[in-house]
């Protein structure tokens, strides 16, 4: 099962639209990218294939719900919820990263309306984050899964002794994987994803970190690192790294602000 896409599966839950499904926003990246890597290879190309990568925003008769500008002090936006998320998940994190908001992946991608890209909360900062730094747009999404959740989806609790890193059955293996053993009887697991998907010609994800830090209670938090992404709902180009480094993710999934209080 592939942890990055999880992810999505999680905010699509309750959207009502099997449109909203992770599947459908992870849909068309293999071809958008050969396109641009084809043009790219070709000098006469050469103007046309810099263009690939600033996509302009397509979609329905509507714009996707607006993203909430997040910051650590007061805001004017719609939700102060979001900003104040935001404004602690920066606190955490040296400036170097860029500007941080908080934003809805469904909502851009695929123009869904706020109630239908609402979700569940357990961790304090659970979300969906944009970081823009030198022109591009990378994006972090953050989600906590309880033990009841895991449940549900893979019939087990999440196990601390499992090896992520070795791969099983018919599962993508994971590139560049990293497995580290935490205090507590905690796990963590990092590593890479091309994000080289098959499917249609809507969204090419970029390259990106991923992480699964699992928990003796058998709960886990899911983590994707995105230089972003191209096509329907683009807010910009990719970032030539993860917004977060591997370091950074860790640092961010082995501290108390991410965890419930009480």
């Amino acid at each position: 099962m592939n942890d990055v896409r999880e992810l999505l599966d999680r905010a699509a839950e309750g959207a009502g639209q099997p449109a909203f499904s992770a599947g459908a926003v992870y849909a068309k990246a293999a071809r958008i990218r050969r396109r641009r890597r084809a043009a790219a290879s070709a000098a006469v190309l050469a103007v046309v294939a810099a263009g690939a990568f600033t996509l302009p925003r397509t979609g329905g008769d509507e714009d996707p719900a607006p993203a909430s500008v997040a910051s650590a002090g007061p805001s004017a936006s719609p939700s102060a919820a979001a900003a104040d998320r935001a404004g602690r998940l920066a606190a955490l994190l040296p400036p170097d990263v860029g500007e941080i908001e908080e934003v809805s992946l469904l909502a851009l991608i695929k123009g869904a309306t706020p109630e239908q890209a609402r979700t569940d909360r357990l961790g304090p900062l659970d979300g969906q984050y944009a970081f823009r730094r030198d022109g591009g747009v990378g994006y972090l999404v953050l989600s906590l899964e309880d033990r009841e959740a895991v449940e549900r989806k893979t019939g087990r609790p999440a196990d601390p002794d499992e090896d992520l890193c070795v791969r099983v059955g018919q599962e993508p293996s994971r590139t560049d994987c990293e497995r580290e053993a935490l205090p507590g009887g905690r796990a963590l697991t990092t590593w890479r994803d091309t994000m080289d998907v098959g499917g249609d010609d809507s969204v090419g994800w970029g390259p990106e970190l991923a992480g699964r830090l699992v928990q003796p209670d058998g709960s886990q938090f899911l983590v994707r690192s995105s230089t972003g992404f191209e096509g329907t709902g683009t807010q910009g180009p990719l970032l030539p790294e993860p917004p977060l480094s591997r370091a950074q993710l860790k640092e961010l999934l082995t501290g108390p602000e991410v965890q419930p209080k009480g």
